[in-house]
């Protein structure tokens, strides 16, 4: 199945979890990652149990803090 990660297509195979995905991915840092499938965010708790579908679209997201002094 084909699927788009950060705007790019990729082949993975059908039935494909987040959690593997993640890791095929090489993922930095995956405890603190985000993830949307189809503009939708993923629980952390079910990337485990989370089937990804031909033609989902995959972004990692990382919220980072700031401020000024």
């Amino acid at each position: 199945m084909i699927l788009n990660i950060a705007g790019e297509k990729k082949e993975y195979e059908e039935g494909i979890t987040v959690a593997e995905l993640i890791e095929a991915e090489d993922v930095e840092t995956p405890q603190y990652v985000s993830v949307s499938v189809n503009d939708d965010f993923v629980d952390s708790a079910d990337f485990s149990t989370y089937k990804l579908q031909d033609g989902d679209q995959i972004e990692f997201i990382y919220f980072m803090g700031g401020g000024s002094r």
